[in-house]
């Protein structure tokens, strides 16, 4: 695969359509970035680009973790970058409108799993009981906050925050599922939530669906304002390649399955697994958004926001959004 890093290579004034561009993609590691590694292998941004007469050029930097990418974004080392919707909303918020979404990449649901027998429910957490997530500020945080809220009451929302742990992925599956350290529970993002349940002594507890009320975008697309105003075109060239991504993974999910395994080789996972998994699944990848008003009003109403946008559209500002369904 043609993946590198590289600098951004965009000139402020310059016709885009006058030359070859580069426009550099921060990605990261998991089945929620799929569409991403399709994009890549399949050329879909150049096709689409080609078709509304530019000649653009993708690169792809792997970075993990929602707070590099952001920084990431807002310094300019990456034109577009894929994380989580609170990020992008503190980044939306800290700037004034500067970090603004493009598009949805995956909706996949985040699910909080234990081995401790006979936990269904936050209430059944012991002070012992340690909680793995890849971060402090990622979604599944805000998720633990609000069904904390919900199962403790008004104000209670940080109750389990000392019980949290930031691992990354790998490390809090082997944690949970080895049994051996403190860590016992782990808020997972597939396809670590399926490799976890092979596990007979590790169990769901609630995942974000059940806390938000519905789908919510696990994984979008965020840019700076200015580069979206220099390129207007960008925004509609990537959102029609998602959709591609997507109809790919839905139609075809056998090769789908061998493009993430060329990208992010498992011994935990089979292609059999992830095929299985995809038809399952398939409709939680594409550019629409959902859940982000949700994350505003709860991140406002708990000073992670100056103020929640008047509507999701706020945030996310392509117009090659506007007229589908979100939320």
């Amino acid at each position: 695969m043609k993946t590198t890093v590289a600098a951004l290579a965009l000139t402020v004034g310059t016709s885009f359509a006058a030359s070859a561009e580069d426009v550099t993609i921060g990605t990261g590691y998991g089945i929620g970035f799929l569409p991403l590694h399709i994009l890549d292998a399949k050329d879909l941004i150049e096709a689409r680009a080609k078709e509304a007469g530019l000649d653009l050029t993708p690169t792809y930097q792997r970075i993990s973790g929602s707070a590099a990418m952001q920084d990431a974004v807002i310094s300019g080392s990456v034109d577009l970058g894929a994380y989580g919707v609170p990020a992008i909303l503190i980044g939306w918020d800290k700037t004034r409108g500067k970090i603004v979404g493009v598009a949805g990449v995956n909706a996949s649901p985040l699910t909080l799993l234990t081995n401790r027998e006979g936990v269904t429910d936050l209430k059944g957490f012991a002070e012992t009981d340690r909680i793995a997530m890849p971060s402090l500020v990622s979604p599944q945080m805000y998720a633990l906050q609000k069904e904390s809220e919900a199962e403790f009451g008004e104000g209670q929302q940080d109750k389990l925050r000392q019980q949290v742990v930031a691992l990354p992925h790998p490390e809090a599956l082997n944690s949970i599922t080895a049994g051996a350290t403190e860590v016992n529970s782990y808020f997972a993002a597939p396809p670590f939530t399926q490799i976890a349940l092979k596990n007979p002594k590790v169990h769901a507890v609630i995942d974000s669906n059940k806390i938000w009320g519905g789908q919510s975008t696990f994984l979008a697309f965020a840019a700076k304002t200015d580069f979206l105003e220099e390129n207007p075109k960008v925004a509609d060239v990537v959102i029609a390649a998602l959709d591609d991504a997507a109809k790919l993974i839905r139609e075809n999910p056998e090769e789908a399955a061998d493009i993430y395994l060329a990208a992010e080789p498992s011994k935990l996972m089979t292609k059999e697994d992830l095929v299985a998994f995809l038809r399952e699944n398939a409709d939680d990848f594409g550019p629409e958004v959902h859940g982000v008003q949700a994350y505003a009003d709860f991140m406002a109403r708990h000073g992670g926001l100056s103020k929640a946008p008047a509507n999701w559209q706020e945030v996310f500002t392509s117009a090659a959004l506007k007229g589908r369904e979100g939320s």
